[in-house]
């Protein structure tokens, strides 16, 4: 915990201007600041503190980022222009990535998430201060006392390291963030990571690049940050338009990455990451020789932890199956000695099994449910029925189906109009979960339900047939039931071959 009174003490000389457009919290704000520093400016929006920069220099600048007439972010911009090494802490309430990797772009010094946490803003006003105490001593004494300049300048590059710590970190944070909102690619990256340095060790590339492309695979999906979510949480094949947009992440990394001296090499691995030896990856077709060295360890890793994790519509692959397949894209997806320093150095790798894209927790069962239900009666769809179906072929857990036809469904539609109709199926799917809470419930073929269930059911037809929402419409049931036990089913094409 920062010690309010030394932080007085170093920064009762120091300028703040302080900018923000939430009256209260601008009044309450400058009250505490005026306890620390020698001089705080207020302004109301970015506009005005601009104004105020340009009519005296503050050694700190404290601001919001959405304010009226320009925000905090334009302000930064224009303060950066006329002194790039200004000290500016961004205080908002919007912790989106977008708002964070902008403020990086811009150099800022740090960002504060509100509501604000005095321990927290003491720790960066601390900080802050400690460095430009020590940078005007530094310029004070250089001629006289060239050893302190040495050791303060240490502890300047000492606070600056601890910035860049910072940094990684919060980027770090992201990707965790990225692997997080998918069950399918948590741990992903650090397994790509671990991946890239066996092979890179493996065909004897130093120490520095084996660390090298070590962190660009922790953070080679980082792009991922700006695919929407209905792209990178789909659990199913991706269309052509949304393979386009997932596509864009490799762009979107190098353009975060690239512009941060730290990061630029790890930029120029990381976009090449989709590109193959026959030229057909993306983004930009390299083929063969044209593909940079450590990317192409990185292109294998990433496929090979594709090929050994459970997906919706692919199964994972074994080890050895996965290794087989790399061998046999050699010359075409791969480059020759990377699949040839794989096979050695993976064919000994422990594939963590429990990986998979089926829900476990609520909440991913609510995010699998955007994707595989029908949004009328909330029942699930037929592409779920298809995935189920050649599931249990290949792991028998469901004992029976029961499929139930409603007749005359037209002509009530006809009656009570689309929405009538709809209001109806719904109410009828309720009712069947209801009856039959254990059973997996699909709208089939429009007003048609299939039932899947682990143990045998045996549905009674009598309790349809003087259900209210039936009465008068001449609306009627049958079904089919089908044991599982006796027929094998791989997929739905062959369930409607028997229906």
């Amino acid at each position: 915990m920062t010690d309010v009174k030394k932080l007085r003490e170093i920064a009762k000389d120091l300028t703040v201007l302080y900018v923000e457009d939430t009256k209260d919290l601008r009044d309450a704000m400058s009250q505490y600041l005026k306890k620390l520093f020698l001089h705080v400016r207020l302004a109301s929006d970015g506009k005005e503190g601009l104004k105020s920069y340009q009519e005296e220099s503050f050694d700190i600048v404290i601001t919001d980022i959405q304010m009226p007439h320009m925000t905090g972010l334009e302000m930064i911009k224009e303060i950066k222009e006329i002194k790039a090494e200004q000290e500016i802490i961004i205080v908002s309430a919007y912790g989106e990535a977008q708002h964070f990797l902008d403020a990086i772009r811009l150099g800022v010094s740090d960002y504060i998430i509100k509501p604000i946490n005095h321990t927290q803003i003491n720790q960066v006003l601390y900080k802050i201060a400690y460095k430009l105490m020590r940078f005007k001593e530094n310029i004070e004494y250089k001629e006289h006392l060239e050893a302190m300049v040495e050791a303060r300048s240490f502890e300047v590059i000492a606070l600056e390291k601890e910035k860049i710590k910072n940094f990684e970190n919060t980027l770090l944070a992201f990707v965790e963030l990225i692997e997080d909102r998918d069950t399918y690619t948590g741990g992903h990256s650090q397994r790509v990571a671990m991946y890239c340095k066996l092979i890179a060790q493996k065909m004897n590339y130093s120490d520095e690049e084996c660390e090298l492309i070590y962190r660009a695979g922790i953070l080679h999906d980082i792009g991922k940050i700006a695919t929407p979510d209905t792209v990178l949480l789909k659990p199913g094949k991706l269309n052509e338009l949304e393979y386009k947009l997932i596509q864009e992440h490799v762009k979107v990394g190098y353009s975060l990455l690239h512009k941060i001296d730290m990061y630029k090499e790890l930029a120029e691995i990381i976009i090449y990451h989709h590109e193959r030896y026959d030229g057909l990856g993306y983004p930009k077709g390299l083929k063969g020789e044209e593909i940079p060295a450590l990317a192409r360890i990185m292109i294998l890793a990433d496929a090979f932890d594709a090929m050994t994790t459970n997906r919706i519509y692919k199964g994972r692959k074994e080890a050895s199956v996965a290794i087989e397949e790399l061998q046999k894209l050699s010359k075409k997806q791969f480059h020759p000695e990377v699949v040839a320093a794989a096979v050695e150095v993976l064919s000994d790798v422990q594939i963590v099994e429990s990986i998979s894209q089926l829900p476990v927790t609520e909440i991913e069962q609510e995010r699998f449910s955007y994707f595989y239900r029908d949004q009328i009666t909330h029942a699930f769809n037929t592409d779920y029925l298809n995935f189920m179906i050649n599931r249990n072929y290949f792991e028998p857990e469901y004992s029976c189906i029961n499929a139930l036809y409603m007749h005359n469904f037209s002509h009530y539609n006809e009656k009570h109009g689309w929405s009538g109709g709809n209001k109806l199926l719904s109410q009828f799917v309720d009712y069947l979960q209801d009856l039959y809470p254990l059973a997996m419930i699909f709208r089939f073929h429009g007003d048609d339900f299939i039932l899947l269930s682990k143990e045998h059911l045996e549905i009674d037809m009598n309790q349809f047939e003087f259900l209210d929402m039936f009465q008068a419409e001449h609306i009627s049931i049958s079904k089919l039931h089908i044991d599982l036990k006796k027929q094998e089913l791989r997929d739905l094409k062959e369930l409607e071959e028997l229906l």
